[in-house]
C-alpha cells in the first residue's frame, strides 16, 4: 500500500490547509472544543464556511469560544452543545438532539496520564472511556446522520503515545494488572487507531469513512496531570494552529476523498514501524492490525450492551 503525502508538513497550520477549500452548506462537530487544538481545528472549519457544532464539557467556556470564532470567521454557524463523553446519559441526549445529516465528526477531546486509577460508573477506565469508548457510542448514536450525508467523515485524534503500550483485551480496565497511567493512555490511543480502521471495514457502504492522527507536541490542557509542561524538545514542538492542522486536513482535503483506516502525522500518513523509535514517529504495528480491530470493534459494541 502506498503511503499518502500532501504539500504540507510539521509546521503547516489549519488555515493553510483550508485556504481555497468551501464548505458551505456541511455540518461538523468537534468534541473538546473549548480549549487548546480543538479550538484551532473550529476556526478552521468555520473558515470554509460549513456550520459547526462545539461539543463540549462547559457550555459557558464553549460558548466564549464560539463567540470568538464567530467574530474572526465571520461565520455565525458556529454553536455549542454540552458532551461529555463519560457519561452515557450525556452521549445519548447529544445523539437525540442532533437532526439531520452530519458531513464531520472530529473525536478531538481526550485526557493525559491521569494519574490514580479511575473508573466511570460502568467499571470503565476513565482514560479509554474518554478517549476511545466515548467517541465511539457518540460515532454509533450518530451513524444514522453520518450515513445521510453521503461522504462523512470521521476523524479521530490519536497520539504517538499509542506506541506505549496496545489495547489488552483480557485487562483493559486495570481489574488485575497494577494501574500505570502511561500504559492507560497508550492503550486508549492504540484503540483510537484500531477504532478508524474499524469503520473503515464496517461503514464503508455508508460512505462514511474515519482516519487517525498524531497531532505532535502542543502544549494545552491535556498536560495538566503531567506539570503542565511539555517533556519534548522546543525544535519538535507545535503550537496550537499547527496541532490543528492534521485534524482539519483529514476533514476537509480534496485529495483524501475515499481514503479511509489510515494513521497520518505532520500531515502525511505516518510509516509503519516494528519497534519504537526515540522520536516516537510512526504507527506500531499492532495498531493497524486487522484483527485487533475487529476485537476491538466487537468488544466496543458489548461495553455498549448491542
Amino acid at each position: 500500500m502506498t503511503l499518502i503525502t500532501t504539500g504540507f508538513g510539521f509546521k503547516t497550520t489549519a488555515r493553510e490547509v483550508v485556504e481555497g477549500i468551501t464548505l458551505t452548506a456541511r455540518r461538523a462537530i468537534v468534541t473538546g472544543a473549548a480549549s487548546g487544538i480543538g479550538v484551532e481545528t473550529a476556526r478552521a472549519l468555520a473558515q470554509t464556511g460549513a456550520a459547526v457544532t462545539l461539543a463540549v464539557r462547559d457550555v459557558e467556556a464553549g460558548q466564549k469560544v464560539a463567540d470568538d470564532i464567530s467574530a474572526t470567521t465571520g461565520n455565525p454557524l458556529v454553536q455549542v452543545a454540552q458532551l461529555d463523553l463519560t457519561d452515557r446519559t450525556s452521549i445519548d441526549r447529544f445523539v437525540r438532539d442532533w437532526q439531520g445529516p452530519l458531513h464531520i465528526l472530529i473525536h478531538n477531546a481526550g485526557v493525559m496520564a491521569v494519574p490514580e486509577l479511575r473508573k466511570t460508573s460502568e467499571g470503565i477506565e476513565m482514560q479509554f472511556a474518554t478517549n476511545h469508548l466515548g467517541p465511539f457510542a457518540l460515532s454509533v448514536g450518530l451513524q444514522d446522520a453520518l450515513a445521510a450525508a453521503g461522504n462523512a467523515r470521521i476523524v479521530v485524534v490519536s497520539s504517538s503515545g499509542h506506541m506505549l503500550s496496545p489495547v489488552i483485551f483480557d485487562d483493559i480496565d486495570f481489574n488485575f494488572r497494577f494501574y500505570d497511567p502511561w500504559l492507560a493512555y497508550g492503550q486508549s490511543k492504540t484503540a483510537s487507531i484500531l477504532f478508524a480502521a474499524g469503520v473503515a471495514k464496517h461503514w464503508a457502504s455508508y460512505g462514511i469513512t474515519a482516519n487517525a492522527l498524531n497531532p505532535g507536541a502542543i502544549a494545552t490542557n491535556l498536560q495538566r496531570h503531567v506539570g503542565g509542561k511539555l517533556v519534548t524538545p522546543p525544535e519538535r514542538q507545535k503550537n496550537t494552529e499547527q496541532g490543528a492542522a492534521t485534524s482539519v486536513l483529514l476533514a476537509t482535503s480534496p485529495s483524501l476523498e475515499g481514503i479511509s483506516g489510515r494513521y497520518f502525522e505532520d500531515n502525511n500518513e505516518a510509516t509503519p514501524v516494528s519497534y519504537r523509535h526515540d522520536d516516537y514517529h510512526g504507527v506500531a504495528p499492532y495498531a493497524i492490525d486487522p484483527s485487533n480491530a475487529d476485537r476491538l470493534w466487537e468488544k466496543s459494541l458489548r461495553l455498549l450492551g448491542r
